[in-house]
């Protein structure tokens, strides 16, 4: 996913329930001696043997704190008949009750998430460098967090911020009668240490107690971060191994008395389905879920009893076998606030560890038929006044939905006609524009969101779109360097999960998904309106400043020449949406063509 530099923009502008639920059980019951080890047992103070402990988590929030729109603010649920329902859900005022009214009747509760708290946010969040998704954070009572590739967006420095606290660098204080005073609760970035120190740049653990009972927290971000990131956001910064830096301070943390540990990885995998109550451990435990998570979880040291992850989106409670050969739970609690996961950790005060066989966790839809949480509309509303008179202006109107999904996207292609429009308004020889899926962050609703009618494009739902203030750069390439950009969605570091970029009118090709590799891009196919591609030739490729800097796995283009650093991504979207649609004619929506795919 790309990179954010808010910081431009922001200061540029300032001044300017759940139905059914997922439940894997990792067995019916307790071992045959809990029953009566419950009943007679005491210990600590007086308590019974076994204390069930309640964890509450969830992940890759990105400041939506007002309900998200269009998919991004549904879920999938399958239904006993084998159908499927679509759910509207998220938005921190229904969490918040959610989440307050699960914690009732449990005194041993914790709530955790697995990073990407922030970044890539809404305007509501992301123009205030996302001080109102921590604020918001610090209401709902987190207790940790791993931190997860966007919060680099903006650098160590800015996560330090968010952390601890003070007003921005740039823009100065939001709130002119209380300094921001950070998150209350502690982020984790255990394998994300300082070049020169070698040491974790924020807590590499936590340790929750309560009368006795002590849980350690261990939180990582995925390796790859820097590969997602730009390259100023992670300067300075190693990202270690998962799993070597999980079993290292579960070490730390056994030989400091803590037995019960769970790890927040923002790294995470795909479910065969993605219905939220969909059963991934059908037929076997993990049977229904692949990706890197699954390595993990394999390799993750016994010692840790339950994984916490992210940063794929998706929802599913698995089991996957632990190094030992014994089941652990595994839990996504997909994206946006849609969903949060209750698991049930059974801890054994004899032993400080949880019985592993009576852990058992389920997905929980965050539906809209609940009261809102009172603290989080006043929040919600706080913010809004501010960012208001910015996020409702107009700025263009469209024929109907214009979505983000699938390998070519409608979205996709409208982005990228706009960047090749501004391209051509500073360089008339550009050719082609490249935009990466991963920063296309929701669709356009052709429903309205407040009072602005439907069809009508405010900038707020713009800034939805494409929050990362990114520029907008020109490139010369060899008609072999693009070919070979191409071969990158789907080769190399992409190969197990291809990164299809979405390119402007007059580029074509075909994609062969039943090959494999570079050679999914069939030789030949690729054109330029009707020619093919001369791979001696010189082009003029406008892209953002991310896929220029050779990220999401696209070294070839990293190697551009002639150089040339356009303006902001959003405004060249904004001029374009706004000079090419009105009231009596909108934008019609692509028919996303350009790529023929073979099945």
């Amino acid at each position: 996913m790309p990179p954010t530099f808010r910081n431009r923009r922001t200061h540029r502008l300032l001044a300017g329930a759940a139905g059914l639920a997922t439940v894997a059980a990792l067995a019916a019951a307790l071992p045959a001696s809990a029953g009566q080890d419950r009943a007679s047992a005491r210990h600590h103070h007086g308590s019974g043997r076994y204390q069930d402990v309640q964890l509450l988590s969830f992940n890759d929030l990105h400041g939506n704190l007002e309900p998200p729109s269009g998919s991004s603010g549904r879920v999938t649920e399958l239904q006993a008949d084998g159908s499927a329902k679509s759910i509207d859900a998220g938005g921190v005022e229904y969490l918040a009750t959610h989440l307050r009214d699960a914690r009732k009747g449990n005194k041993y509760s914790i709530t955790a998430a697995a990073g990407d708290m922030v970044g890539a946010s809404p305007l509501l969040s992301g123009l205030f460098h996302d001080e109102p998704t921590i604020d918001a954070l610090n209401k709902l009572d987190l207790d940790v967090t791993s931190v997860g590739n966007h919060e680099f967006d903006e650098g160590a420095k800015e996560l330090a911020r968010l952390q601890n606290g003070g007003c921005h660098p740039t823009d100065g204080c939001y709130d002119k009668k209380a300094k921001f005073r950070g998150a209350d609760f502690p982020y984790l970035a255990a394998n994300v240490t300082g070049e020169k120190t070698g040491k974790p740049i924020l807590k590499p653990y936590w340790v929750w107690k309560k009368n006795g009972v002590k849980v350690g927290f261990i939180g990582v971000t995925l390796e790859g971060t820097p590969n997602i990131v730009s390259a100023e956001g992670v300067k300075g910064l190693k990202f270690g191994d998962e799993v070597e830096t999980i079993n290292k301070y579960a070490k730390v943390l056994q030989r400091q008395g803590v037995k019960s540990i769970v790890a927040l990885i923002h790294e995470g995998g795909a479910p065969a389905s993605t219905a939220y109550n969909y059963d991934c451990d059908s037929p076997g435990a993990g049977d229904g879920i692949s990706g890197p998570i699954v390595d993990i979880a394999k390799n993750v040291t016994p010692a840790v009893d339950a994984l916490v992850t992210g940063h794929t989106h998706q929802a599913y409670a698995c089991t996957i076998p632990d190094p030992a050969g014994n089941p652990r739970m595994v839990t996504s609690a997909s994206s946006f606030g849609r969903l949060y996961t209750d698991t049930t950790l059974t801890y054994d005060r004899w032993t400080g560890d949880i019985a592993r066989t009576a852990v058992k966790s389920a997905n929980h839809v965050v539906t809209r038929d609940v009261a809102k949480a009172a603290d989080m509309t006043s929040l919600i509303a706080k913010w809004n006044t501010l960012a208001a008179p910015i996020a409702s202006r107009p700025i263009g109107y469209i024929a109907g939905e214009i979505g983000n999904a699938g390998t070519e996207s409608p979205l996709g292609d409208m982005i990228a006609d706009a960047q090749l429009a501004y391209a051509r308004s500073v360089d008339p020889e550009a050719d082609i524009a490249l935009m990466n899926p991963g920063g296309i962050r929701a669709g356009l609703t052709y429903t309205a969101s407040g009072g602005e009618g439907d069809g009508v494009v405010t900038y707020g739902e713009a800034y939805t779109v494409q929050p990362f203030a990114n520029t907008v750069n020109l490139v010369s390439l060899t008609g072999a360097q693009l070919i070979t950009a191409l071969q990158q969605q789907v080769s190399g570091a992409n190969e197990a999960a291809p990164k299809i970029l979405q390119i402007s009118k007059g580029l074509t090709y075909t994609l062969d998904l039943t090959k494999t590799g570079a050679a999914r891009v069939v030789a030949g196919s690729v054109k330029l309106d009707g020619t093919a591609i001369d791979p001696a030739a010189g082009y003029r490729v406008a892209m953002n400043s991310f896929l220029a800097g050779g990220g999401d796995g696209f070294a070839e283009l990293g190697k551009g020449t002639n150089v040339l650093v356009g303006g902001d991504d959003l405004a060249a979207f904004e001029t374009y949406l706004t000079a090419n649609s009105s009231a009596t004619a909108p934008y019609p929506v692509p028919s996303a063509d350009r790529v023929t795919v073979v099945r």
